[in-house]
């Protein structure tokens, strides 16, 4: 299995991932020729994908669903709370697929199996994406973490983990305290030290590659959330820092 984070953050997100002949994105909130020209850049075209997952119905996470659907002909595979909430802001698409929150999907060479998150959305979630071989987490947007994420994740060699803000930087930061308190709520994100300790208790020895995720712009900075991860991160796992500019190289389990 191959991986790239193409895009993470507020302006936008979208991961390609890929096994065999199949491949699919797991959200796409860049723009759809955002979305391919990245892709490119990392040495892939669109002919493999199959499918578009999506976690949520923020902007940053179904901007460019609806183009790419129609374009690549492709269905959106998204629960029913997403889809309804987030139908308008992604027009008209090829096709749908609804599924129920905790559902093993499969698309092609690849299982996919949902599980609920924390967000302030309808019903948002994250994934596990497996070959048979190996498998992938993703977890973004989340303002808290549980025993069923710690139970979903454990097993993945590969981990796609929020790192959002630093609580110092939040607070000291540009936000009026409203927004402020939105993020740092139970249905907002993820904090570096908040997610550095859900990191240790879910590496058991089969991760690989950990890729910290949806970094706030205004309020971390890479190197903040990299020291933080890297204080409990286990010998021998990969670390990687998704940008919202620019893709990540391809990873392979």
């Amino acid at each position: 299995m191959n991986f790239s984070v193409l895009g993470s953050g507020s302006k936008g997100n979208c991961v390609y991932v890929e096994s065999g002949e199949t491949a699919v994105f797991i959200d796409a909130g860049l723009s759809g020729r955002q979305t391919l020209l990245r892709l490119e850049a990392v040495g892939r075209d669109a002919s493999l994908v199959r499918a578009i997952c999506l976690t949520h119905e923020h902007n940053d996470h179904i901007h460019g669903a609806g183009i790419i659907s129609r374009k690549l002909e492709i269905p959106v595979y998204a629960n029913k709370g997403t889809l309804k909430n987030g139908r308008k802001k992604m027009g008209r698409l090829f096709n749908t697929v609804p599924f129920e929150t905790g559902e093993h999907l499969e698309v092609g060479a690849l299982s996919i199996h949902s599980f609920a998150i924390s967000h302030d959305t309808a019903d948002p979630v994250g994934f596990v994406v497996s070959d048979g071989k190996s498998s992938l987490g993703y977890l973004t947007d989340t303002g808290k973490t549980t025993c069923l994420m710690d139970t979903r994740l454990a097993a993945c060699n590969g981990l796609i983990l929020e790192f959002n803000h630093d609580l110092e930087m939040l607070k000291n930061g540009p936000y009026p305290l409203p927004l402020q308190q939105r993020v740092r709520s139970s249905r907002g994100h993820l904090c570096n030290k908040d997610a550095a300790e859900f990191l240790r208790g879910v590496q058991n020895g089969v991760l690989r590659h950990l890729v910290l995720a949806h970094l706030s712009e205004k309020n971390n900075l890479p190197r903040l959330a990299q020291q933080a991860a890297g204080a409990v991160l286990n010998a021998g796992v990969e670390l990687h820092t998704a940008s919202q500019s620019e893709p990540l190289a391809m990873i392979t389990l």
